[in-house]
C-alpha cells in the first residue's frame, strides 16, 4: 500500500462486488429452500426404494452445497462491505492532503515525499530561503534546508525551526499522507487475511470438517470487521435504539448482517425475535461443527446441549420454538422461547439456577419448563409466550452460597428484558419475570438495578433461597404483583440465614450450613430469614403465595434398611411441570399469572 495505490483505489468497486456476492448468496439460499421444501418433499411422496433413497441422498448433498455457498458468499459480502466502508476514511484524508498540496503548488513525489519551493529571505544574505523535500511520520528526507545528502530519515529537531514558511505546511501534509497510508495498510491487511480464508478447494466435499472451517471463517470476518461493526452497530445504545436502527436498514443490509455476522445479530437485544431465531439457527449449525471432535468434557457437554436444541428446532411443533440466543462462552448460553415473544400479549422470561449449563439436561429438561409454561398459559390466553433465559453463568457448586453470579447476570437479564419490551408489537404487553432457585436471586438483583426490570408487570419466585431484599414492595412492581411458590418439602426454601449457619459443621445437604440447620445443630432465630434475606414465602415478606403440591419428602426411607435411606430434593424441581407425579397445581398457577389472569390463581397462606 502506498499513496498512489490508495489514490487510485475506488471503495465503490468493493461495495459493488459485495452486491454481486450478496446476489449469489441469495440465489443459493433460494435454491436450497426449493430443494428442501419442494423437490425433496415431492420425491419422498412419489418414489420409494433404493433409487429414490440414493436420489434423496444426492439432493441432501446438493442442499448442503448451496447452504455452504450461501454462507460463504454472505461472509464475503460482509468483508467487502466492511473494507469499502473502512477504507473510505483514509482515502478521504489522503485526497484532502493531496488537494492541499496542489493548492500550495507543492509536488507530491512517487515515494510520498513533499517537495516545497523557496520562501522567505535569509536575514544575513537577503537571498531567498531554499525549498526542500520532507517525508511524513515527523521525519524528513534530504533537502536544501538541512544541507544533508543522505536519503535516510532524519528526526525533526524541536529546537530547530526551518525559516522557510512552506516547511511546516509541507511536513503537515506529508504526515497526513503517511498516516492515511499506514491506516489503509492496516485495514487492507485485516481484510486480505479474512478474504484469503474464504476460498473453497476444487471438488470440495461439504462435511462436518467443512462447517468447522466455516465457523472459523465467521470468526475471522467478524474479527477483521470489528472496527466496521463498532461504527455501524449501536452497541452502546439501548435495545430500543437498536430496534430503531434495525428498522432503518434496507432489506439488503439486514440480509448482509444476518449472513455475515449471525453470532452478533442472533444475540443482540433489540433485534426482532424472528430475525434472532433465523441468525441463531445458522449459528448453532456452526457451533456444533466447531465442537465436533473436541474431546474435553466441557465441549462434549455443550455439544450435547446444542444438538438437543437443534433437534427440537428441526422437529417443529406447537407452540413454535424460537432460538433467541446461543453461545459457547462460560458454561454456555442459550435463550429459548415457545411462542413468538414479539406478537404475544403475554411474555415471561425464566432465569434458572444452581447447576444449569448448556448440556443435555438443559436441552432435554430445563427447556421443557418454558414449553410447559407456554402451553399452560395459552389455555388461559392463546397470545402467550414463555422463555427460558440462560444468559449467565449459573453457579455449579459452592459458589451458590454467594450472590456474585446473580449480581453479574442481573444487568444482562435486564438488557434482554428491555429488548423484549422494545420488539413486542402490542401496545402494552404483560411481561412476567420468573426466577427459580438461585435464579430468583438473580431476578431480585435485577430489580435493584437502575429502573428495575424493564417492562416487568409481575414477578414469580419459585424454590427461592431469598432474593436480596426483605420486602416484596422493594422489587419494584408492587407487592400485589409479586408471587411466590414454595413447596412444603423444598429444602431450598428453608435454608438457614448466614447467621444461623455459622455454627454448622455438617456438609451441604448433609454437610455445611443447610445440613447443620436441618440436623438441628443450629436454632432457628425466628426472624423469617433464609440464605439471601427474608423468606419470600413468609408473611413478613408480604408477597402473594400460591399453592403448590408438597412434593416428595426430603428423606425417602428405605425399609427394612433404614441406613439405606436417600435424600430426595425433587420437590425443588417440580414447579413448572403439569405432568403426573410432578406439580400440576403450581404449573397452572404460574400459567395463570403469566397469562394475566390472577383471578384463577389458587392462593396459599404465607409462612
Amino acid at each position: 500500500m502506498d499513496h498512489l495505490t490508495l489514490k487510485a483505489l475506488k471503495p465503490t468497486e468493493y461495495a459493488e462486488a459485495a452486491d454481486g456476492y450478496r446476489a449469489i448468496s441469495g440465489m443459493a439460499d433460494a435454491a436450497k429452500e426449493r430443494i428442501d421444501k419442494q423437490i425433496t418433499a415431492a420425491m419422498r411422496k412419489a418414489n420409494e426404494g433404493e433409487a429414490a433413497d440414493a436420489a434423496l441422498k444426492q439432493l441432501r448433498k446438493l442442499s448442503e452445497n448451496f447452504h455452504y455457498t450461501q454462507v460463504e458468499c454472505g461472509l464475503i459480502t460482509g468483508a467487502l462491505d466492511g473494507f469499502s466502508s473502512e477504507i473510505s476514511a483514509p482515502k478521504r484524508r489522503l485526497t484532502e492532503a493531496l488537494d492541499d498540496a496542489a493548492a500550495l503548488a507543492y509536488t507530491v513525489n512517487q515515494d510520498g515525499t513533499i517537495t516545497y519551493p523557496a520562501g522567505g529571505k535569509n536575514e544575513l544574505t537577503g537571498e531567498p530561503i531554499p525549498g526542500g523535500t520532507v517525508l511524513g511520520n515527523n521525519g524528513m528526507i534530504t533537502g536544501n534546508d538541512t544541507g544533508l545528502q543522505s536519503p535516510g530519515l532524519v528526526p525533526n529537531n524541536p529546537q530547530f525551526k526551518n525559516p522557510n514558511p512552506h516547511h511546516a505546511k509541507a511536513v503537515d501534509i506529508a504526515d497526513r499522507i503517511a498516516h492515511a497510508v499506514r491506516e489503509a495498510q492496516e485495514i487492507d491487511d485485516r481484510y486480505s487475511k479474512a478474504l484469503n480464508k474464504l476460498k473453497a478447494a476444487p471438488g470440495l466435499n461439504v462435511d462436518t470438517k467443512t462447517w468447522a472451517d466455516v465457523a472459523s471463517d465467521v470468526d475471522s470476518v467478524s474479527s477483521a470487521a470489528s472496527e466496521y461493526l463498532r461504527d455501524h452497530i449501536p452497541w452502546d445504545k439501548s435495545p430500543a435504539d437498536r430496534k430503531e436502527w434495525w428498522d432503518s436498514l434496507s432489506n439488503e443490509e439486514r440480509e448482509e448482517y444476518k449472513a455475515a455476522f449471525p453470532e452478533i445479530i442472533g444475540n443482540l437485544d433489540g433485534i426482532p425475535s424472528t430475525v434472532r431465531d433465523e441468525a441463531n439457527r445458522e449459528n448453532i449449525h456452526l457451533l456444533i461443527a466447531q465442537l465436533e471432535g473436541q474431546h474435553d468434557e466441557a465441549s462434549k457437554e455443550k455439544l450435547e446441549g446444542l444438538k438437543g436444541i437443534q433437534n427440537k428446532l428441526n422437529a417443529g411443533g406447537q407452540p413454535p420454538m424460537f432460538l433467541l440466543g446461543i453461545g459457547l462462552e462460560g458454561n454456555g448460553r442459550a435463550i429459548v422461547a415457545y411462542g413468538n415473544p414479539d406478537t404475544s400479549k403475554n411474555v415471561s422470561a425464566y432465569a434458572p439456577g444452581l447447576g444449569t449449563k448448556l448440556n443435555s439436561e438443559f436441552s432435554d429438561g430445563t427447556v421443557k419448563r418454558a414449553y410447559y409454561t407456554a402451553t399452560e398459559a395459552q389455555k388461559f390466553d392463546p397470545s402467550s409466550s414463555s422463555i427460558v433465559w440462560l444468559g449467565y453463568d449459573a453457579p455449579q457448586s459452592i459458589d451458590v452460597m454467594t450472590a456474585t453470579d446473580a449480581e453479574r447476570g442481573a444487568p444482562t437479564y435486564n438488557s434482554f428484558m428491555s429488548g423484549i419490551s422494545a420488539t413486542n408489537e402490542n401496545a402494552d404487553p404483560h411481561i412476567t419475570a420468573i426466577g427459580h432457585s438461585y435464579g430468583s436471586r438473580l431476578v431480585g438483583g435485577a430489580t435493584q438495578e437502575a429502573g428495575g426490570i424493564p417492562g416487568a408487570d409481575d414477578i414469580i419466585l419459585v424454590g427461592s433461597p431469598g432474593v436480596g431484599v426483605d420486602k416484596a414492595e422493594d422489587l419494584g412492581v408492587g407487592k400485589d404483583h409479586v408471587w411466590v411458590g414454595a413447596a412444603e418439602n423444598d429444602i431450598v426454601t428453608k435454608l438457614p440465614s448466614s447467621k444461623e449457619a455459622v455454627a454448622g459443621t455438617m456438609g451441604f445437604f448433609g454437610g455445611g450450613p443447610p445440613g447443620a440447620y436441618l440436623g438441628g445443630e443450629v436454632a432457628d432465630q425466628g426472624d423469617d430469614d433464609i440464605w439471601f434475606g427474608k423468606d419470600p414465602a413468609s408473611k413478613a415478606f408480604g408477597a402473594n403465595r400460591f399453592e403448590t403440591l408438597p412434593g416428595p419428602e426430603l428423606v425417602q426411607p428405605s425399609f427394612p434398611d433404614v441406613l439405606g435411606s436417600k435424600l430426595d430434593i425433587e420437590a425443588h424441581s417440580n414447579y413448572f411441570s403439569p405432568e403426573e407425579g410432578k406439580d400440576r397445581v403450581s404449573a397452572q398457577n404460574i400459567a395463570a399469572i403469566v397469562a394475566g389472569h390472577p383471578e384463577y390463581v389458587i392462593r396459599e397462606t404465607s409462612r
